[in-house]
C-alpha cells in the first residue's frame, strides 16, 4: 500500500510456471487440439507454461472524495509459454501480452457501487473462482502457443466468464447476501475451431454485437463453523446474423452453484444450462449455419481437504456437453475431465502444485457415420507466486 496524495495504491500480481507432460490417444477427428486433445495416439508433449492463471502486474488505486469512493485497476498479463517459435526472435504473434482489467468504480457503501470497464464477466464467474485448478494447469496444457494459458475446467464443467467491457452495479452487502447487475459487451454468434467439426459459421470472430448483452448474479454467503456460499447468475444477448435471410434470435444462460466448508474440509457444486450460448466460449457454436440454436449443459464436483500441514489436496469431475439440433449430422459433443490435485503453502505467498487430469471427448454421430473419442492425460508440477 503506498500512499501517493489523495490516493491509496495497490500493487499485487501473480507469477507462475509449470512443468506439464501431456499424452494423447483416441480419434484423431475429435479435433481439438486447443482443448488439449484429438491428435490420436502420438509421443507425450511437454511444455513449460503458465498454468490457468496467466502472470499478473495489477496497480489499483482508491480514494475518498465528494462522499464517494472512487477506485480504479489496471492490470497487465505476461504469459510465460516459448511454445512458438516466434518467441526466439521476438516477433510480434510470439509476444502477444494480454490485458485483462482496465475498469474504474465509484460508490458508498451505503448504496452500492459502479463498475465501467473490463474485467471478468459477470455470467459463470464464481463458477472459475471457485475451482481448485485455478491454482493449477487442469486442460489444454497439451497444445499451447504462444503466451497462452490452459484451460482448467473451462469447457469441461463450466463456460468462460471471460473478459469484457462492461457497466455494471452492485449492491451493498446485506448480512451475506449481493447482487450485480449490468450491460455487458456484444459477442458475435462464431463457429469455434475448437471442435474439429465442422458446424457452420455465422460470421466474423469479431467481438461485437447489435445489442449489449445482459448479465447478472445474486450470492449469499454465511460464516461459522459450517461456512458457505451459495450463487445463480444468467445472461441474455440478442444475436444477429450475418445472413438477412436468418431471423435475430437470443443466446441465454442461467447457472447455480455452492461451496461448503467445515472442518477442513471444501465441497463445490455447479450446474449451468444455455440455449444458444455453446459449450466453451461464449456465443461459440451457439447455433448452426441455419440460425437453428443449440442447447448445452455443465456441471462439476469437487471435494478439498487441508491437512494438518496445510497441504490441500482435492479431487474434481465434471462434464460441458453441446447438443446437436435436427438438422446437425451429431447428437451430442461432450467434454468430461477428473483431476486430482495437492497445493501446498510453502510459504504465505508461494505454493507448489502437483495435479493429474484426465480430459476425455466424445462426438456422438448419427448414422452410419462412427463415433470418435479422444483423450488426454497432463501431468503438472509447478509453483504459484501471489504477491
Amino acid at each position: 500500500m503506498i500512499p501517493a496524495g489523495d490516493w491509496t495504491l495497490d500493487i499485487g500480481g501473480v507469477v507462475n510456471s509449470y512443468y506439464t507432460s501431456t499424452s494423447f490417444s483416441g480419434d484423431t477427428g475429435a479435433g481439438a487440439s486447443a482443448l488439449g486433445l484429438g491428435d490420436g495416439n502420438r509421443d507425450t508433449t511437454n511444455n513449460i507454461t503458465t498454468g490457468l492463471l496467466p502472470n499478473y502486474l495489477s496497480v489499483s488505486g482508491k480514494t475518498r472524495q465528494n462522499d464517494l469512493d472512487v477506485g480504479f485497476t489496471i492490470s497487465l498479463n505476461p504469459g510465460a509459454s516459448t511454445t512458438n517459435a516466434a518467441n526466439q526472435g521476438n516477433a510480434a504473434t510470439g509476444t502477444n501480452q494480454e490485458n485483462r482489467q482496465a475498469f474504474l468504480t465509484f460508490g458508498d457503501a451505503s448504496w452500492g457501487s459502479i463498475k465501467l470497464g473490463k474485467d471478468l464477466g459477470i455470467y459463470a464467474s464464481d463458477a472459475i473462482l471457485n475451482d481448485m485448478t485455478l491454482l493449477g494447469v487442469g486442460a489444454g496444457a497439451g497444445s499451447l502457443a504462444g503466451n497462452t494459458t490452459t484451460l482448467g475446467r473451462i469447457g469441461s464443467g463450466f463456460m468462460y466468464a471471460d473478459w469484457k467491457s462492461q457497466i455494471a452495479y452492485t449492491s451493498p452487502n446485506w448480512n451475506g447476501f449481493n447482487f450485480t447487475a449490468g450491460l455487458t459487451q456484444g459477442w458475435n454468434a462464431v463457429d469455434n475451431p475448437l471442435d474439429g467439426v465442422a458446424l457452420g459459421s455465422l460470421g466474423g470472430a469479431g467481438r461485437s454485437g447489435s445489442q449489449s448483452a445482459y448479465e447478472a448474479k445474486a450470492a449469499y454467503a454465511w460464516t461459522g463453523d459450517i461456512a458457505g456460499k451459495v450463487w445463480a447468475s444468467a445472461i441474455s444477448q440478442k444475436v444477429d446474423f450475418a445472413s438477412a435471410t436468418i431471423g435475430d434470435d437470443r443466446a441465454t444462460a442461467w447457472d447455480i452453484g455452492t461451496n461448503i466448508n467445515v472442518a477442513g474440509f471444501g465441497l463445490t457444486a455447479y450446474y449451468g444450462d444455455g440455449d444458444g450460448i455453446g459449450q466453451t466460449m461464449q456465443l461459440f457454436d451457439g447455433f448452426d449455419a441455419a440460425g437453428k440454436s443449440r442447447d448445452s449443459d455443465q456441471w462439476y464436483v469437487q471435494a478439498t481437504y487441508t491437512l494438518p500441514t496445510a497441504t490441500k489436496i482435492g479431487a474434481s469431475y465434471g462434464e460441458s456437453t453441446l447438443d446437436g439440433n435436427s438438422i446437425d449430422t451429431w447428437n451430442d459433443l461432450e467434454d468430461s475431465m477428473w483431476t486430482v490435485g495437492a497445493y501446498h503453502p510453502l510459504t504465505k505467498h508461494l505454493n507448489l502444485v502437483a495435479e493429474y487430469s484426465v480430459s476425455e471427448r466424445d462426438l456422438d454421430n448419427t448414422g452410419s457415420t462412427a463415433d470418435l473419442k479422444a483423450k488426454a492425460k497432463t501431468i503438472s508440477l509447478g509453483a504459484i507466486l501471489f504477491f
